[in-house]
């Protein structure tokens, strides 16, 4: 009789120690207001939520680590960096950089998360995309000019002043809302700072633009920033070229400047020139660019010396600094470099070669007060900077993604 009842005790107490000890899981994870627990992996989650996961017992905080809990981009299998914090039966994901619009992402708990308790966590992932239009990560200044001229994410707004006769109409699609509209002879947009827009070995810059070729017969210097002593986009007079000439600093601290021209002809004649589209055959550059809306994006990439067009999501034009001739400077091309005079000599200008005050390109074609010279007429959109390269997929991705 002694005997069942140390037996019955015994069991009694396991029983007791089971129900105290539950298994550790998962009790809900959200990102902001966005259920990542779903049985279907939600599209919506803004890319600068923050993500909590609430277990059903106290974490210990020592187990939850980078080396423990992973966010990885789907599409190139980027790690994004992430601040964990814990507190009691709380976990809190903070991403050290907005997630971008319109990216798969795959959040992981790795085996090595324990309970308080010593429990071990079984490991197990989740997926959601972020909301909108698909728009990589690493924007540092953007124009969407939805009636203003405005930067959306940094702080490369104009002064009220700068902003000259600039109407809004409406733009590629009605996603993209309103497009600010330049008039060929007055129209101007100044933005401070543009050097530091520029500075950078890993550079993209993207937008959308229509020309507007009536009653014009000069040329287009869509945007400016001192000319080539910084950097310039210009589409020619006859709709055959367009280039994005620019400064870049050398492996010595100089600097020397460099076109990535693309003249829609296929020639890769010249040492560097890896590739040009041939557009001859169906209308040139003229047919993809002359009065519609086109999307081009440039890059570069000091690690390779590679720089890139697009047009439309597809590549146009890409050089290799490596590949040019040993006598050639830019052969030795790391960076962009703003080379230019200093404020206000240093505004971006939409809708011309450079701003209109101290000005480094002195010779009268590039003075904006004369209305003949060649402003931009047409329409801009959508105007974005990074300070990385994009991959081909990414521009790409983003290009479809707008063009919806």
């Amino acid at each position: 009789m002694s005997s069942l009842l140390i037996v019955a005790v015994v069991l009694l107490v396991a029983e007791g120690c089971k129900k105290s000890n539950p298994t550790f899981e998962l009790s809900t994870l959200v990102a902001g207001d966005v259920n990542l627990n779903a049985a279907t992996a939600p599209s919506n989650v803004a890319p600068d939520a923050t993500i909590v996961a609430e277990f059903n017992l106290d974490v210990d905080a020592a187990t939850a680590t980078s080396a423990t809990i992973t966010l990885v981009r789907v599409y190139d299998t980027t790690n994004f960096n992430i601040g964990i914090t814990v507190s009691g039966k709380k976990i809190t994901i903070v991403p050290d950089q907005n997630l971008g619009n319109g990216s798969e992402f795959k959040l992981s708990f790795l085996t090595g998360i324990k309970a308080t308790d010593g429990q071990m966590l079984t490991a197990f992932d989740r997926s959601f995309t972020t909301i909108g239009q698909f728009v990589p990560s690493g924007v540092i200044a953007y124009w969407n000019f939805e009636n203003n001229a405005n930067d959306q994410v940094g702080s490369y707004s104009p002064d009220a002043s700068d902003v000259i006769d600039v109407t809004y109409e409406a733009s590629h699609n009605t996603a993209a809302g309103l497009a600010a509209t330049f008039n060929g002879t007055t129209t101007l947009i100044e933005v401070p700072n543009g050097d530091v827009l520029m500075n950078t070995d890993k550079f993209t810059l993207s937008f959308w633009v229509k020309t507007n070729s009536a009653d014009k017969t000069t040329g287009d210097f869509t945007m400016g920033l001192a000319g080539w002593f910084g950097f310039q986009f210009e589409i020619g007079n006859d709709y055959s070229w367009c280039k994005l000439a620019a400064q870049y600093e050398l492996t010595d601290g100089t600097t020397a400047s460099q076109d990535l021209w693309f003249p829609a002809n296929g020639d890769v004649s010249y040492p560097g020139w890896t590739y040009c589209r041939d557009l001859t055959n169906s209308g040139g550059l003229a047919a993809v660019i002359k009065d519609k809306w086109a999307n081009v994006v440039c890059t570069f990439d000091g690690s390779t010396r590679i720089g890139t067009m697009y047009i439309n999501g597809q590549i146009m034009k890409q050089q290799n600094f490596n590949l040019y001739p040993a006598d050639n400077p830019i052969k030795n091309g790391i960076a962009l470099k703003y080379a230019g005079n200093d404020a206000p000599g240093n505004h971006l200008a939409f809708g011309f070669i450079q701003g209109r005050n101290n000005r480094i390109i002195t010779d009268g074609w590039a003075d904006y007060a004369d209305p003949a010279n060649n402003h931009f007429k047409g329409q801009l959109d959508d105007i974005r900077f990074f300070h990385k390269a994009l991959s081909a997929y990414e521009v790409q991705k983003m290009y479809e993604s707008e063009n919806q």
